[in-house]
């Protein structure tokens, strides 16, 4: 039997017809490669080269070992090349879900993260409602999805992403703007926009206005936090919005003021209970965690790039 070693060393003859040539191909010495030749020879009993002037010309009976060697290194250079295309992401598709308060401005950004390690990795996103983020990973049609809360279900395994916090949210030259922090008691003084009790981020605020028996009323209910934003720009009232749907500037042209109550939650990324992940998928959650951990917020409480609001 030959070693893999040994087919390199003899192909290496092969391809330069000389010992030197070998040498300076593998990188090794000379007295190295023709010491493994002779050996070789001697081992299997076959006479690969005839030496002729210090150059190696293959043999005749020769002939049929060194076809099976260039196509042994035929395969490697393949493998080699699926090996590459495995390492840029060429021969995989990453599918991922998420609500929509983490896929506004999170996702983005932890997909640049991802894009810049597997460049060409293809990369499904599906905006989920919490409600089809269950049949999304349990029917097979994505691999994680980031929540704004967890679920109690045997199927799904849950990883922490990171904290977050409510903020109440005004437009510039609202009377409010400026204002280092609200209370929820001043917050229903005003026209609210989109805080439904039934979301995760609505509960907090309405147990907060519940335990303070405080009556509010929704002027204007939306689905998704990009509709309460644009909504809240054009004058039709304030809203609590997350800090990661507005995080880095998302929106111009709003105000956050931080709310005296705790507001804190939890986020998590959901994946099917069982499912080996796979290095891409595990890339995107540790992308996707470090940006939400970061949380779009710059020191003393106040998000980044523009948007303004601070806690004293």
């Amino acid at each position: 039997m030959m070693t893999l070693r040994q087919v390199e060393v003899i192909r290496a003859v092969m391809v330069t017809g000389t010992i030197g040539g070998a040498a300076k191909l593998l990188n090794v010495s000379a007295p190295g490669i023709s010491r493994l030749v002779k050996y070789t020879e001697k081992s299997l009993g076959i006479r690969f080269f005839q030496r002729q002037n210090g150059r190696y010309f293959p043999t005749p009976e020769a002939q049929n070992i060194f076809e099976q060697i260039n196509g042994v290194y035929k395969k490697v250079d393949d493998l080699t090349e699926i090996i590459s295309k495995i390492g840029q992401g060429a021969l995989s598709e990453l599918r991922i879900g998420s609500v929509p308060s983490i896929s506004q401005v999170m996702v983005p950004r932890a997909i640049e993260r991802v894009r810049r390690r597997y460049p060409d990795l293809r990369i499904d996103i599906n905006v989920l409602k919490i409600e089809e983020a269950i049949d999304f990973l349990l029917l097979g049609r994505g691999d994680c999805v980031a929540m704004s809360y967890r679920l109690d279900h045997s199927g799904l395994d849950f990883l922490p992403l990171a904290s977050g916090e409510l903020f109440c949210i005004v437009p510039v030259g609202h009377p409010l703007a400026g204002r280092k922090q609200i209370s929820a008691a001043e917050i229903v003084c005003y026209p609210l926009i989109g805080i439904d009790p039934t979301d995760p981020y609505g509960r907090i605020m309405a147990e907060i206005f519940a335990r303070k028996k405080l009556n509010y009323d929704v002027t204007i209910r939306a689905r998704f936090g990009a509709t309460v934003c644009a909504l809240v720009k054009a004058g039709l009232g304030i809203a609590v919005m997350d800090q990661f749907t507005v995080a880095h500037d998302g929106f111009p042209g709003l105000e956050l003021i931080p709310i005296i109550e705790p507001t804190k939650f939890e986020t998590y990324i959901a994946v099917k209970r069982g499912t080996p992940q796979s290095l891409y998928i595990e890339h995107f959650i540790h992308c996707l965690r470090l940006e939400m951990q970061a949380g779009g917020l710059a020191r003393g409480g106040s998000p980044k790039s523009g948007l303004r609001g601070s806690r004293k």
